[in-house]
C-alpha cells in the first residue's frame, strides 16, 4: 500500500486555507500600518517569560507570556512548578514597520512565527480574552483539588508511592478516605490531602 500524501498547503488543490488566511498577514501589508498589531514570536524554550519581560522594558511594548502553575511528584515529594502555557512562544504588540527588526533580533527571540511569506498575527479580541482569563500576573494555577473517584498517589509516610482511589471527602478535617490495594487486599484508609497528589 502506497504512503498517503499529506498536503500542508491546501492551495495546491485550489482550496485556500481559511485559518492561515485569517491569522496571518503579509509583511508588505503590515509595513503600511501605523497601528500596533499582536504578533506571535518564537522564543528560546524555558525563557519565554524572561524574554517577554526584557522586550517589554527595553522597547516599551505590550507583551504577553502566560504561565501555568501546577504540582508534580518528584523524588523530593510534591513540588510546585511554573511553566510556559505556550512553550517556545510569546506574544507582543508593536508597529511592524517601526519595530520588527529590533524585536526579532533581540536576545532570546527567534523571530515572528510565519507561514511562507505571511506572518502570524492575532486579533485584539483574542488577546483580550486570553489576558482576561490569565490575569495581571499572567499565571494560571491548575486546579489540584481532589475529587471522589479520582486516582491519587500517597506522597509521604509508610504508604508513600502507593496509588489508590478517593472514596470520601472529609473537608472539615482536610482529609479523605482512599481505597488502596495492599498485599493483595483492598484497604480503605483516612489520609491528609496534603499527603496526596493526583495520579
Amino acid at each position: 500500500m502506497a504512503n498517503p500524501v499529506i498536503l500542508h498547503d491546501f492551495s495546491e488543490l485550489g482550496i485556500p486555507n481559511p485559518v492561515v488566511g485569517y491569522v496571518t498577514q503579509s509583511s508588505s501589508s503590515l509595513a503600511l500600518l501605523d497601528e500596533p498589531v499582536w504578533f506571535c514570536l518564537k522564543a528560546q524554550p524555558k525563557r519565554e517569560h524572561l524574554a517577554a519581560t526584557a522586550v517589554r522594558r527595553l522597547f516599551h511594548i505590550e507583551c504577553f507570556s502566560p504561565r501555568l502553575r501546577f504540582r508534580r511528584m518528584t523524588r523530593r515529594g510534591p513540588v510546585w512548578f511554573v511553566e510556559a502555557m505556550f512553550p517556545g512562544y510569546l506574544f507582543a504588540k508593536f508597529v511592524y514597520g517601526e519595530q520588527h527588526r529590533a524585536v526579532e533580533s533581540f536576545h532570546g527571540i527567534r523571530g515572528i512565527v510565519h507561514f511562507g511569506d505571511r506572518l502570524a498575527t492575532l486579533s485584539e479580541d483574542i488577546m483580550v480574552a486570553l489576558q482576561s482569563r490569565v490575569g495581571a500576573e499572567e499565571v494560571v494555577t491548575v486546579d489540584s483539588s481532589i475529587k471522589i473517584g479520582q486516582p491519587v498517589q500517597i506522597t509521604e509516610g509508610a504508604f508513600q508511592g502507593l496509588e489508590g482511589v478517593v472514596t470520601h471527602l472529609l473537608p472539615a478535617k482536610e482529609r479523605v478516605r482512599v481505597l488502596l490495594e495492599f498485599l493483595g487486599r483492598s484497604l480503605e484508609m483516612e489520609i491528609s490531602t496534603a499527603r496526596l497528589l493526583a495520579a
